[in-house]
């Protein structure tokens, strides 16, 4: 089969399938991050050349990536602080006339029924390209480890240090953004944050949570922390900084 990449500076026309695939692409409480609702629109706004889908010969989409430009001095010291924070400087950025030097992922989002066909690969790729095509010298990514769900209680400090026994990283997706020749900086501990009350995250987990303390939930990556008197519940993910070289 061939694939097609399109930016949305190209195709606009393809966002309705694309909002559809990221829907049905990820678990419910992951796509009410507070940041990326707020400015998620205005990526497509203000950053369509770095929206970008993969489809099939036939127009379906069966891919989509997101992305944000942002300045970058270069240093691990001077990254963001991870996924919320890059997108935040991203929009500031973008509103204070600042040059952008850096890419930064924010998904890549394969709808469920074409998962196993190699399509990350050609993403992650497609996303350097237009790092390139852009003039950007770099392209980063707060990574979201495939497999660490499986392991919430293990501190993503040690997970990001297992191997596999020919010596590759253990997680699935950072693997394969290390074989495209990515190497990882550094853990973002607190990447991205997700909060809300308690009939919210029920809907969202078809979970209960009858009194407070930390809950496993399907698809986090460490456990969330429920206060019963506040009526809230928050999720802090961390993910993995991960370098691709241009």
């Amino acid at each position: 089969m061939s694939y097609n990449i399109y930016t949305f500076a190209q195709r606009s026309d393809l966002d309705d399938q694309a909002d559809v695939l990221i829907e049905a692409s990820w678990s419910a409480f992951m796509l009410n991050d507070e940041v990326a609702n707020e400015y998620y629109n205005h990526l497509y706004d203000w950053f369509s050349p770095y929206q970008f889908v993969l489809t099939d010969e036939a127009d379906k989409v069966m891919a989509v990536g997101n992305a944000i430009p942002f300045y970058w001095d270069g240093t691990v010291e001077g990254l963001p602080k991870g996924w919320d924070d890059v997108f935040l400087q991203g929009i500031e950025d973008y509103r204070q006339g600042k040059q952008p030097n850096a890419l930064s992922a924010l998904s890549i989002s394969i709808d469920p029924r074409y998962r196993g066909l190699g399509l990350s690969k050609h993403m992650v790729t497609a996303m350097k390209n237009i790092a390139k095509e852009n003039g950007l010298a770099y392209l980063v990514a707060p990574v979201r480890p495939s497999l660490k769900h499986k392991y919430p209680l293990t501190p993503m400090d040690k997970y990001v240090h297992w191997k596999t026994t020919d010596d590759a990283p253990f997680d699935p997706w950072v693997r394969t953004h290390w074989r495209l020749g990515a190497t990882i900086m550094q853990v973002a501990p607190e990447s991205m944050l997700i909060r809300g009350n308690l009939t919210d995250w029920e809907s969202w987990t078809g979970m209960k949570f009858p009194e407070s303390g930390s809950y496993i939930i399907p698809d986090a990556l460490v456990p969330v922390q429920v206060d019963v008197e506040k009526d809230e519940v928050v999720y802090i993910e961390p993910n993995i900084w991960m370098q691709h070289f241009l």
